[in-house]
């Protein structure tokens, strides 16, 4: 089921991209939707693959401007039917880090990822952008949503099809999920006190993906790890309580929740081992793409309403993938 494009008022189609459109996937999640407004402003026409076009978040897509193309990762007929005549994709599966939102597993995951791939290149596709996890890589972390990712990213390099993949650090939008202890003036995170994690905001991921679509040469063959800003959980204190404006204290999650929950605790090794903590150069980062959105000036700006959000959540459990 395809519904036509609605041009919405003011758009600038600016570049020679005009009439070259993405097939954007997840566009209405984080990622996906941050990438597709991105890609809009900058003058793509942009396709989304939706599995309801009636839902609130698909009917608002519609409404900016986009291409609603129904279909599901488990339906290669409607995957086929979405790349057609497209000019890049933009690909990000459901994993099983999401919790029972999907019912994903990682063999579904790593399954998608590479049916995707395969139709793309079969379809002809110009530029394949992939987004990863900073924790991806040769060396397996032992977490199966990061080391899915790894074997997608080894699938697509394999296949004749201009790439490029793009590993972004954790999203500052996560920082604002339920059972972090906001509401009662503490916040708890994986962080040391003094131990450096980067993160990124998901505008900031869709602004990188669209200037890499608009400059395919320049990115084919590269994989990008990409983060905003770097914070450590004392920096985080100092942060959250400025934009609180009232004492906020950080503490890492307590040693009985890491043992009692296996799946924090692993989280929590891969921070310490620094496969999550990342990597980029932020600096080299900005050059290439421009100003980076640093944590407090996201606090103060697109975050805020989360962080609104968490400071009156009140009881609730620990919702981090």
């Amino acid at each position: 089921m395809s519904i036509p494009v609605h041009e919405s008022a003011g758009t600038d189609m600016r570049n020679a991209s005009a009439d070259k459109s993405v097939l954007v996937f997840g566009a209405t999640g984080q990622q996906g939707g941050a990438v597709a407004c991105a890609l809009r402003a900058t003058g793509w026409p942009v396709r989304a693959l939706v599995r309801d076009p009636n839902s609130v978040k698909a009917k608002a897509l519609s409404r900016s401007g986009l291409e609603l193309v129904q279909g599901d990762f488990s339906d290669a007929a409607s995957l086929e039917h979405a790349l057609t005549g497209v000019h890049g994709v933009f690909s990000v599966q459901p994993s099983s880090g999401q919790g029972a939102a999907y019912g994903v597993s990682d063999e579904d995951e790593v399954r998608y990822g590479a049916a995707v791939a395969d139709l793309a290149m079969e379809a002809g596709v110009r530029h394949f952008v992939y987004t990863s996890v900073n924790a991806a890589g040769p060396e397996k972390t032992g977490m199966g949503h990061f080391d899915s990712k790894s074997e997608i990213e080894t699938y697509i390099r394999r296949l004749d099809m201009r790439s490029t993949i793009v590993r972004p650090a954790g999203f500052m939008e996560l920082l604002m999920l339920p059972g972090m202890g906001l509401d009662k003036g503490v916040y708890m995170s994986f962080l040391r006190p003094d131990q450096t994690g980067q993160v990124i905001a998901t505008h900031d991921i869709g602004r990188i993906v669209a200037t890499i679509f608009s400059n395919a040469d320049r990115f084919a063959g590269r994989t990008i790890e990409i983060a905003g800003d770097a914070i450590t959980g004392a920096s985080l204190q100092e942060s959250l309580s400025r934009a609180a404006r009232k004492p906020i204290a950080y503490q890492r999650f307590p040693d009985s929740l890491l043992q009692e929950n296996a799946f924090l605790g692993r989280l929590a090794e891969r921070f310490d081992d620094g496969r999550l903590a990342g990597n980029a150069d932020i600096a080299m980062l900005e050059k290439e793409f421009g100003p980076l959105l640093r944590f407090d000036a996201w606090l103060a700006g697109p975050g805020r309403p989360a962080f609104d959000a968490a400071l009156g959540a009140g009881d609730a459990p620990i919702a981090l993938r």
